[in-house]
């Protein structure tokens, strides 16, 4: 989502401004530093890269400061670093051309709606096309600071999603990703009127258009994985079999006191549900461990969650207390007990990843090809989400070839196009 906020931000400067993109800060006119606040690290990193882009910069060259970070500090980022020339919220970014020659200013509304926004075009891939499909995000969920600094969640009309995804299918991406903060609840509260469209509506509305061959999504709620919406996944060609699903904790215990809304007996019924339906399904989710009044008994159940599921893919962290979020006042656990128990996942995570990636040797899939690596490397993704390696050079870039496995790595699946 922030790469995406990223493209919108360059494709108003391109188009406006007539700005070029440079990846050496040391000759740009303007150094933009896009934030995610949704852990603490970001946040602190923030201020050390302000003075490095400031130490080595061009003398009149503009520092600006985006995203969530900008939206939860506002003006107290200029005042903390007054070498910052503006600041914009993420729920602001069509405003970056009004910002930019206004010395302190700070736009960082999170009810600004900029659903019905039409932005310029810029992608940093010719290959696949990220299309936001709402904005903000209706959850309370105890330990995120995202509602905070993206506001309530609307979605954006249907016909700007399939028009966006038109032009892009046109101009070469074969591949659509769909991003949202709860992908799932697509449809429930529009600026206007409108008929309802929920989310499995959306995706056979994307998968109508001819030049558009593989559909992806981030991230959907475990909430709102109904029958429609697992039916749809899994019946519908064009849409790619990985399915991010967010556990956060294994014990229905934490899950309450997270407001996540489901149970550990709804996930796992979900989970066995999606393997039955597509089983060649990979599905990834992220865990918190450490969360407030975790035990250890609570932590055993997100290990045998795990076990259960085994997860083709984890992102796991130690719970990070966010400003103005409900977890942040209760009592929190020793931080060595949640190194621990953070370690332990992380090392049983391995062994599962381990053994799946044995398990691909030999087999044969359709890789959409859209990354060069050293050496002479080619990479692209699986229908259903593996990274895939092979030896070859740009001409592969945005074809979609069948390549054999031949050295399974635990990040990598190395094979020969077939």
């Amino acid at each position: 989502m922030n790469v995406r906020d990223s493209e919108h931000i360059m494709a108003q400067l391109s188009q406006k401004e007539d700005y070029t993109f440079t990846t050496d800060f040391k000759i740009a006119d303007l150094i933009i530093i896009n934030t995610c606040s949704v852990r603490e690290k970001p946040v602190q990193k923030l201020f050390s890269e302000i003075g490095q882009f400031n130490k080595h910069k061009k003398q009149d060259a503009k520092i600006g400061v985006c995203g969530c970070t900008a939206s939860h500090l506002g003006e107290e980022i200029i005042k903390r670093a007054p070498v910052v020339d503006f600041v914009l919220g993420a729920r602001n970014v069509s405003k970056i051309t009004e910002v930019l020659d206004k010395k302190g200013a700070v736009e960082v509304d999170i009810d600004f709606d900029e659903s019905t926004f039409v932005f310029s075009e810029f992608r940093s891939s010719s290959y696949k096309a990220m299309i936001n499909i709402s904005i903000g995000c209706d959850k309370q969920c105890t330990f995120c600071i995202v509602p905070h600094t993206r506001g309530d969640e609307i979605s954006i009309p249907p016909e700007l999603i399939v028009s966006e995804a038109k032009k892009a299918s046109k101009n070469g991406a074969k591949e659509i990703f769909l991003l949202g903060q709860n992908v799932n609840n697509y449809g429930t509260n529009f600026s206007d009127n409108r008929k309802k469209v929920d989310f499995s509506d959306l995706l056979e509305m994307v998968s109508e258009i001819d030049e558009v061959e593989r559909i992806r999504f981030t991230s959907p709620h475990p909430l709102h994985m109904d029958d429609k919406f697992l039916e749809v996944f899994a019946k519908n060609p064009k849409i790619c079999k990985s399915m991010h699903m967010p556990l956060q904790s294994g014990s229905t215990k934490i899950l309450k006191d997270m407001k996540r809304g489901y149970s550990k007996e709804w996930f796992l019924n979900r989970a066995v549900k999606l393997r039955e339906m597509v089983p060649d399904v990979r599905i990834s989710t992220d865990v918190i461990v450490g969360f407030p009044y975790e035990s250890e008994e609570d932590f055993l159940e997100t290990l045998e969650v795990v076990n259960a599921v085994r997860f083709e893919q984890m992102f796991s962290f130690k719970y990070s207390p966010r400003p103005l979020t409900k977890a942040a006042d209760m009592v929190q656990i020793d931080p060595l007990v949640a190194s621990r128990r953070l370690k332990e996942l992380q090392d049983r995570q391995t062994e599962i990843i381990d053994e799946i990636s044995l398990e691909q040797k030999d087999r044969v899939f359709e890789v959409y090809f859209e990354e060069l690596r050293q050496n002479g490397g080619v990479a692209g993704r699986s229908d259903n989400g593996f990274m895939v390696q092979v030896q070859g050079s740009e001409e592969l870039l945005g074809k979609m070839l069948r390549v054999k496995i031949t050295n399974p790595k635990r990040m990598v699946l190395y094979g020969e196009v077939v």
